[in-house]
């Protein structure tokens, strides 16, 4: 296992939740190698969203796994797990060694290149645990990733490289939003790994 710099940084946000982010992990060469096993290995789906009642689909890809067929409901649209394969129970195993949490399921994101991101959200569900950690470890293009509070709107940027792995926990999805921004420059892909934890 090609591991490194896996002490901490400390938390990320001045108040009202936790984010820790850990760096790159998993080395560059290793990152490009998962990269590409996730690229081929993933059954990749447009994502789809009902937003005021307009069905409407993504360029964005995504995939759910877990180790139950869990539900996993978001945007008005409801989502049924694969079973984990190989590399994503490989890739499970390190985050859970480095964060020191656990998780039963994982929502994977593909970004073709730069303009497609994601909107300011919060990963605040139903099914999943409330202040369970949110572990997010990121392959192929570097991005920028943002988080804002939702009272104060404090704004925190951070670099995403390759192989790194982020963390949220605590009270961060009930306080903060967070978001990928567009970006020109980024011409590559992006595939981002998110382990959640389903309350049954």
């Amino acid at each position: 296992m090609d591991l490194f710099n896996t002490n901490p940084t400390s938390n990320l946000l001045p108040y009202d939740g936790e984010v820790i982010y850990y760096g790159q992990i998993i080395t560059t060469q290793k990152a490009i190698h998962y990269f590409e096993q996730l690229y081929e290995a993933i059954e990749w789906r447009n994502d789809e969203a009902v937003i005021f009642g307009k069905h409407i689909v993504t360029n964005r890809k995504v995939a759910w796994y877990g180790e139950k067929p869990f539900e996993y409901t978001y945007s008005n649209t409801t989502k049924f797990a694969l079973p984990w394969n190989e590399v994503l129970l490989e890739l499970k195993k390190i985050t859970e060694e480095i964060s020191r949490e656990t998780f039963n399921s994982c929502l994977l994101n593909l970004y073709h290149d730069g303009n497609e991101g994601m909107a300011w959200h919060s990963d605040g569900e139903k099914d999943l645990k409330k202040n369970g950690a949110i572990a997010s470890l990121s392959f192929g293009a570097d991005r920028t990733f943002s988080f804002k509070h939702k009272i104060t709107k404090h704004r925190i940027p951070i670099f995403l490289e390759k192989g790194s792995l982020l963390v949220m926990k605590g009270t961060t999805q009930t306080h903060w939003l967070h978001r990928l921004p567009p970006s020109k420059k980024v011409k590559t892909p992006r595939i981002n790994l998110t382990f959640r934890t389903i309350v049954e």
